[in-house]
C-alpha cells in the first residue's frame, strides 16, 4: 500500500489551465473519491498520478519518492477506466493473468494469484468465459481483476461504473467497498456521480474549474459545505439558496428571503456575528431542513405549493414564498396537489450562511 502526495502540481493544456495549485495527501490504505462536474480537472489529476499525463510544474509522491517524472510503468500503478478494456481473443482468466504474464511470473504464482483475485471478486465461475459472454457488471469485475492481480501500491478508479444501469451500479458500488475493505489497497476513484462519493469515500475531494473546493468525510462536506459550491453540488435534491435580509430586534432575528416582507425567526446569538462581516448574506438549507405543516402554527409562514415530486419513499414538494422556491422534503403523500396552502418554517439550527460575492461559507453560526 502507499500514500499519494501531490504538491503545488499545476497542468495546462495550452494556455488552459486545468489543474491549479493542487495540495493533496492520499494516506495509506485510504478510499479517496475525486467528486466534480465533467472538466473539472479530476480525471486529469487521476491520470497525473498514475503516469499517464505528465504535469506541468508540481511534484507528486508516492511513499515518498517523487514519481512526477517517472513513467507510468514505473509507478506501480494499477488503473481502472471506464471502458472494460479487455481482450476479446482472450478468457477471463487470461484476461486477468495477462499482467503477470508479462512480468514473467511462473505458472504456478500466476494460477495462485488469479485464482485469489477470482475469488475475492466472486468471478471464479467465469474463468472460462469470453468477455462476449459476460454481462456489463462482470466484465468491469475483470477489469478490476486484471488490475488488482500485481498486487498494485495504489488502485486509481475513473469512472468505473459508468457505463453500467442504475441496478448494476448499486450493486458494484457494494462490491467496490467491499473490495476495498478487504484488501485495504489505497484508492483514488474519479465521479461526478455524488451518490457514488457518499457511499464509498473515506474522504471527498471536491474539485471545480480545476480547483479543490474541499477535502472531507462525506457527513463533513454535507453538513459543513466550505462555499456555494459544494453546498449546490452535493445533495440531492439540491440545498436551497436565497438571499436574505436581517432584521434583529428583541433579541430575536428576521431572516426575509428576497424581496418578502415576511420572514423566519432565528435565535439573535446565531446571526449576530453575520453584522460584522458587512457581506451580502445568501442562506443555504436543506430540504429536510424546511418543515411543512398543514394548519397555522407559531414561527410558520403560509404559502402555496407549487410542484410535488413523488419519490416512493418521500416527496419533495416546491412552495413559492414570495418571488422566492423553496424545495421540502416531506413524508409520501403529505400534499395532495399544486395549489394547496400549507405553511412553511425553516431549522435554524441547520441553516447555513454564505458570502455572496466570495461565495465562502460563514461560520459560527451552528
Amino acid at each position: 500500500m502507499a500514500q499519494i502526495e501531490l504538491k503545488n502540481v499545476q497542468k495546462f493544456f495550452g494556455p488552459v489551465q486545468v489543474i491549479k495549485d493542487m495540495d493533496l495527501t492520499i494516506n495509506d490504505g485510504e478510499f479517496v473519491v475525486m467528486l466534480g462536474q465533467s472538466g473539472c480537472g479530476k480525471t486529469t489529476t487521476l491520470r497525473a498520478i498514475a503516469g499517464l499525463e505528465t504535469v506541468t510544474s508540481g511534484e507528486i509522491f508516492i511513499d515518498g519518492v517523487a514519481v512526477h517524472e517517472k513513467k507510468a510503468a514505473d509507478r506501480d500503478i494499477a488503473f481502472v477506466f471506464q471502458s472494460f478494456s479487455l481482450y476479446p481473443h482472450m478468457n477471463v482468466y487470461e484476461n486477468i493473468a495477462f499482467p503477470l504474464r508479462a512480468v514473467g511470473m511462473s505458472n504456478a504464482e500466476r494460477d495462485k494469484a488469479v485464482k485469489e483475485v477470482a475469488e475475492i471478486l466472486q468471478i471464479t465461475a467465469l474463468l472460462d468465459r469470453r468477455p462476449s459472454a459476460l454481462a456489463g457488471g462482470d466484465m468491469q469485475r475483470v477489469a478490476i481483476g486484471r488490475a488488482l492481480v500485481r498486487r498494485p501500491k495504489a488502485l486509481l478508479m475513473d469512472e468505473p461504473i459508468g457505463a453500467l444501469d442504475a441496478k448494476l451500479r448499486e450493486e458494484m458500488r457494494s462490491e467496490i467497498k467491499r473490495l476495498h475493505i478487504s484488501r485495504g489497497s489505497t484508492s483514488v476513484y474519479v465521479t461526478h456521480d455524488q451518490i457514488e462519493a457518499m457511499s464509498l469515500a473515506d474522504r471527498i475531494v471536491i474539485m471545480h474549474d480545476g480547483l479543490l473546493q474541499q477535502i472531507g468525510a462525506p457527513d463533513e462536506v454535507y453538513l459543513k459545505p466550505a462555499n456555494l459550491f459544494v453546498a449546490e453540488f452535493v445533495g440531492s435534491p439540491v440545498m436551497n439558496v436565497a438571499d436574505v435580509v436581517l432584521e434583529t430586534s428583541g433579541g430575536q432575528t428576521q431572516v426575509r428571503l428576497g424581496r418578502g416582507d415576511t420572514g423566519f425567526h432565528f435565535p439573535a446569538g446565531l446571526t449576530n456575528h453575520l453584522r460584522e462581516t458587512g457581506a451580502d448574506i445568501a442562506l443555504g438549507i436543506r430540504p429536510e431542513a424546511v418543515s411543512l405543516q398543514h394548519d397555522a402554527r407559531d414561527g410558520y409562514i403560509p404559502v402555496e405549493t407549487t410542484n410535488i415530486e413523488p419519490l416512493g419513499s418521500h416527496d419533495i414538494v416546491d412552495v413559492r414564498l414570495g418571488d422566492t422556491f423553496l424545495r421540502a422534503r416531506t413524508e409520501s403523500g403529505f400534499v395532495s396537489g399544486e395549489g394547496q396552502q400549507v405553511w412553511v418554517n425553516i431549522d435554524p439550527a441547520q441553516a447555513h450562511f454564505f458570502d455572496r460575492s466570495s461565495g465562502l461559507a460563514l461560520r459560527g453560526q451552528n
